[in-house]
């Protein structure tokens, strides 16, 4: 199986921070995304797409330090499915949304200053003899 979605879009809302009872950090935010087109009668189109991601731990501390509403980023995770009963019907109820897994700063230059969102790998060093030239 593979579940994989990158999405790049502007923040919704300010990302709502809080703490699960074990301590543990998570970050709830809205981004929407624009795609333009063509109708059938040739006519410039827009439509936006709004999606619901939550980020855990430390990405989900940086996102709130560092994100707002407006904000540009691009997101890597993975679509979930959640689940509730709704309070007034009794009715289940669910929806997609994603669970980040990275999340990076897009836009201007003052932006680029703060860091990505994302655990770096570990690197490598590289012998002399591996050097190519």
């Amino acid at each position: 199986m593979f579940n994989k979605v990158i999405l790049m879009g502007n923040m919704t809302r300010d990302p709502e921070l809080k703490y699960t009872q074990n301590g543990v950090a998570l970050c709830k935010f809205g981004l929407a995304m624009n795609r333009k087109f063509k109708d059938q009668s040739g006519a410039d189109r827009e439509e936006t797409c709004f999606v619901d991601v939550t980020a855990w731990k430390k990405t989900a501390e940086l996102v709130s330090n560092y994100l707002s509403k407006g904000s540009q980023c691009l997101i890597e995770g993975e679509l979930i499915t959640e689940e509730w009963q709704d309070k007034t019907t009794g009715k289940n109820r669910s929806k997609l949304s994603v669970r980040a897994v990275n999340v990076r700063f897009v836009g201007s230059k003052q932006d680029q200053a703060v860091p990505t969102f994302q655990q770096p790998a570990p690197v490598q060093p590289i012998a002399e003899d591996d050097v190519p030239f």
